[in-house]
């Protein structure tokens, strides 16, 4: 069908204009664009002589046997139902906000205010206040796929898509296997539920600050969207790291740090004695996956310390693009600065270090985003504000092991 070849185009010159934008020269965007243009009004040539051929459809199935007006006979556009009804699947299933139209609309609304077009308004994905605008669906995936790829935690936890209010159950325990005798049976293998064992998500709404400036009111689209979607993954990767790690669970993701964890050490300062034993307290059957988590600078008190045999039990290893790899007794070690960096001033009962399956926590989020642009009457500047319905709950606790601070002697 030539829609579909066009709407194939139309994505390759997407990518094309996205990936190498700081590359093309000034006149192969042009032709681009020309191109673009071209096949955009030949696309609503196709849809409108489709429209027009349905419209003669419904007549003739009312029982209207005249030709329309348009010189095509009742016999002849008969042929034409099948196409016709598979063009308007194709212009139904369209995208329209990843298209080039709403592209520039978008721009326009987050540069200078301009009102999003009607057509774009009609069936507003959220119903919130604080969204004034849907983000591109190209622009979107970029920042889906640079939010799972990036950040020391992010990309560690599990990610899902549920609705929020619905109840979910939580498994307690591994199955096991049994051995039995030829030819007999074995009991079936359940994962019990307990009581208490259900997780429900709600919505919490994270917002982040887009910075944008005057000067990039003379950018071209796919430079606008890649310093939109750079601004929007640093700022939500580092707020829902944050929440993952130590979120209080109130507007926000309940951390990890908040759970009452079944086994703990306590120490009054970083010892090789704390690591053997929550080692030891990590049941066997969460080996798999557990990595240590703590700030990079209590990771080199740790890094510091000696074995019985003179030898450090801290490692830092340097892959081929030359990013450290920390390990202590053999476990990875992720640092990141939303645990408490240890100290002799810490509180009784102040996490410094923990080890966790990251797996075990789920972030629950359906990555539907949008922007609000306003004005802060404080200040009296711009804001475009970013704006994404997230939360998010550790679902298997058991691989929590932290290190506290002990009791003052």
């Amino acid at each position: 069908m030539r829609l579909k070849e066009i709407e194939k185009r139309l994505g390759e010159i997407r990518q094309e204009l996205t990936t190498r934008s700081a590359e093309l020269k000034d006149e192969e965007i042009t032709a681009l664009e020309t191109e673009v243009t071209a096949l955009q009004e030949e696309r609503a040539a196709i849809i409108a002589q489709a429209e027009k051929r349905n419209a003669l459809l419904a007549r003739i199935a009312e029982g209207d046997t005249a030709d329309g007006g348009d010189g095509i006979e009742q016999r002849t556009i008969r042929n034409f139902a099948g196409a016709a009804g598979e063009q308007q699947e194709e212009r139904e299933a369209a995208d329209k906000y990843d298209s080039m139209e709403y592209r520039k609309a978008f721009m326009q609304y987050v540069l200078r205010g301009d009102e999003i077009p009607k057509e774009y308004r009609a069936d507003a994905v959220s119903k919130t206040a604080d969204v004034g605008a849907v983000i591109p669906t190209t622009v979107l995936n970029q920042i889906v796929e640079k939010l799972e790829s990036t950040g020391m935690i992010l990309a560690r936890v599990t990610r899902t898509a549920y609705k929020g209010g619905v109840g979910i159950p939580v498994s307690t325990v591994k199955p096991v296997a049994t051995w039995v005798n030829e030819g007999a049976g074995s009991e079936k293998q359940k994962k019990n539920i307990a009581k208490d064992g259900m997780i429900t998500f709600a919505y919490h709404k994270l917002r982040c600050a887009v910075a944008v400036s005057l000067e990039v009111e003379t950018m071209a689209i796919p430079a606008f969207e890649s310093l939109i979607i750079s601004n929007i993954v640093e700022a939500m990767t580092k707020a829902l790291e944050q929440a993952i790690i130590s979120g209080d669970g109130t507007g926000k993701p309940k951390g990890i740090l908040k759970e009452t964890a079944v086994q703990s050490v306590t120490s009054a300062a970083p010892s090789y004695k704390d690591l053997i034993e929550a080692e030891g307290k990590l049941p066997l059957a969460y080996e798999n996956g557990a990595v240590w988590c703590m700030s990079k600078a209590t990771f080199m008190k740790y890094y510091g310390l000696l074995d019985s045999n003179g030898q450090p039990i801290g490692r830092v290893n340097y892959g081929i693009a030359g990013k450290p790899e920390r390990f202590l007794l053999g476990r990875e070690v992720v640092c990141c600065d939303y645990v408490t960096t240890y100290a002799a001033s810490l509180s009784e009962g102040d996490v410094f270090a923990f080890l966790f399956n990251f797996k075990d926590y789920v972030l629950n989020t359906n990555y539907a985003m949008g922007v609000k642009k306003y004005e802060d009457d404080d200040t009296d500047d711009t804001v475009t504000r970013g704006v994404m319905l997230v939360d998010g709950k550790a679902v298997d606790i058991n691989s929590f092991v932290p290190i506290k601070m002990a009791k003052a002697a």
